[in-house]
């Protein structure tokens, strides 16, 4: 296994960016030697950043027991959506330019299906938002706890629970919040679009717990994707906004994928106990 940290220089936003990265190479898997890799863009959340997954999330050994490259860019507090004001394409950066960027560095695949794009709160809204757009590029969505704010910030008296998540910081990120609906930064209007288009959806997985203050938003949008008819996965479990809820729903919605997992293997060294007379060792079929 390999652990990277990188940086390149961005046209999307003149400047370097950095990310993290995790390849399953020299790893036990049978097939690793086989390649591309199946791929995950992993997002984080608000005020977090790309070295932020290693001390929370044990990503290092789902990537070797899966045979996935785990791809982690940092995303400057700014809901991986595009600044049009100021130039600095964070959404243009994440699905487009690193994919293009990993894909000629990394042996990683490029077909659709092994493309994944995930994330958590402010990652999760960055996930919905970038998958739905880029929907040519990934397959398949992975969303626990989004940060669907769009749908309020717009409000004048919306205040948030968080005191730095002002309406002036909204407009620096998202610009004129009344031109919000009906744009790309919609969620809502970016299904809509592509289910008018009769483009292929991504696999959806949505997560988020029942006591986190972001619950009612990521209800209604549910709602929204049962109303057009999108196939989707919905989990409302107990819990609220912290690790306890992401990690378990995180690894629940790479579950759903279909990854190269590294088979069960056989115990040589398993005592039956139901079988001799204690004294003689056995091999059963009982597995690690």
């Amino acid at each position: 296994m390999s652990i990277i940290q990188a940086s390149f220089l961005s046209d999307c936003l003149n400047r370097k960016v950095h990310f993290s990265a995790i390849l399953p190479v020299d790893s036990f898997y049978p097939n690793a030697s086989a390649l591309p890799y199946k791929t995950v863009y992993l997002l984080h959340g608000y005020t977090g950043s790309c070295d932020g997954w290693f001390a929370k999330y044990p990503l290092r050994n789902f990537s070797m027991m899966n045979n996935l490259a785990i791809i982690m860019p940092n995303a400057e507090n700014h809901f991986y959506v595009d600044d049009m004001q100021r130039g600095d394409m964070h959404g243009e950066l994440i699905g487009q330019e690193l994919v293009d960027f990993t894909r000629n560095v990394f042996p990683l695949s490029t077909a659709r299906e092994d493309t994944i794009i995930g994330g958590i709160s402010m990652g999760g809204s960055g996930a919905l938002r970038n998958g739905l757009k880029c929907s040519d590029i990934f397959g398949h969505i992975i969303s626990i706890s989004p940060a669907i704010v769009t749908e309020n910030i717009a409000d004048p008296g919306y205040k948030s629970s968080t005191p730095t998540l002002t309406r002036g910081f909204f407009e620096s990120v998202f610009g004129d919040l009344n031109g919000i609906t009906g744009s790309n930064l919609d969620i809502y209007w970016l299904s809509q679009e592509l289910k008018r288009s009769g483009v292929e959806f991504p696999s959806i997985y949505i997560a988020c717990g029942a006591n986190d203050r972001l619950i009612y938003e990521t209800r209604r949008f549910h709602a929204h994707l049962n109303e057009l008819g999108i196939v989707h996965d919905f989990d409302e479990a107990p819990g609220t906004h912290d690790e306890l809820f992401f990690e378990p729903h995180l690894m629940r919605g790479f579950d759903r994928l279909d990854l190269d997992r590294l088979p069960v293997m056989q115990n040589p060294f398993w005592v039956d106990s139901a079988v001799g007379d204690g004294n003689t060792y056995h091999q059963s079929n009982a597995v690690l």
